[in-house]
């Protein structure tokens, strides 16, 4: 993880040991958190919906919350579930500021997740509106699967364009900066952008098909850290597309009673 072209002495060393040590308890306590959080969803159960489907009760309130206390614990959810998911890729590019690293990884890290979390809540509303339009029309939560697979489809498809490796390469090849707190605080902010519309798609996925959905969240963390890290990621990320394609398809081949 040294930065190429750097000679790494003991107190890099030392640094990056400290680092690594950081990243793994965050990660560790995060993935912990997601698990308890899954097994409580589990445990409230899922309102069966028309359609063959079942409706997560993240997107719902429970008996005496309010939609304030609802949005917060979407929120804690979130966070901490976009530290699993995005900590494997993002851990790499904040090693490469050397200068006063403790202050910028806090910083920056601090400022990435902030992006995160303000996606998260403009997630939930639009979430919750069209969980509680889907409890009332049943017409709409038949519909369901097949949005979903939809979503899935263009997620992939997505995959393909310059867009996407346009974002990967910001992702990817992100400079480094001079570790004061005002640039990591923006280092962070625009890294969280990049971040979040690089993901946009599989991000997406996930929420259709399910937030809280270990599977798809382990399968979207891998496809993640591997179009960010791998040598080629921009074929990684073309390779992960033709998996989330044929996904969508299955998808809304299912939907159509076709599967």
């Amino acid at each position: 993880m040294a930065i190429a072209g750097t000679t790494v002495t003991p107190e890099v060393r030392a640094g990056m040991g400290v680092f690594i040590g950081i990243c793994t308890v965050l990660f560790a306590a995060c993935a912990t958190a997601t698990f308890m959080l899954h097994d409580a969803m589990s445990a409230m159960g899922a309102m069966p919906m028309p359609g063959g489907w079942t409706l997560s009760m993240a997107w719902t309130r429970m008996c005496g919350q309010t939609w304030a206390g609802a949005a917060a614990s979407f929120l804690g959810m979130w966070v901490v579930m976009m530290a699993v998911m995005m900590l494997p890729s993002l851990a790499p590019v904040l090693w490469r500021v050397t200068a006063r690293p403790e202050l910028f990884y806090a910083v920056a890290g601090i400022a990435y997740f902030c992006v995160w979390a303000m996606l998260g809540l403009a997630v939930f509303a639009p979430g919750a509106a069209l969980a509680a339009l889907a409890m009332h029309w049943p017409a709409l939560a038949r519909a369901m699967p097949m949005l979903a697979g939809v979503v899935v489809l263009c997620a992939g498809a997505l995959q393909f364009t310059e867009w996407k490796a346009r974002q990967l390469a910001c992702c990817r090849y992100a400079p480094a900066m001079p570790a004061y707190t005002g640039a990591a605080w923006r280092y962070g902010l625009r890294l969280g952008l990049h971040c979040s519309y690089c993901c946009a798609g599989l991000t997406a996925s996930l929420l259709a098909v399910g937030v809280m959905d270990l599977r798809v969240m382990a399968a979207v963390t891998a496809a993640i850290t591997a179009e960010r890290l791998a040598p080629a990621g921009a074929r990684v990320a073309k390779g992960i597309g033709v998996v989330t394609v044929n996904a969508g398809v299955l998808l809304i081949a299912r939907a159509a009673g076709l599967g």
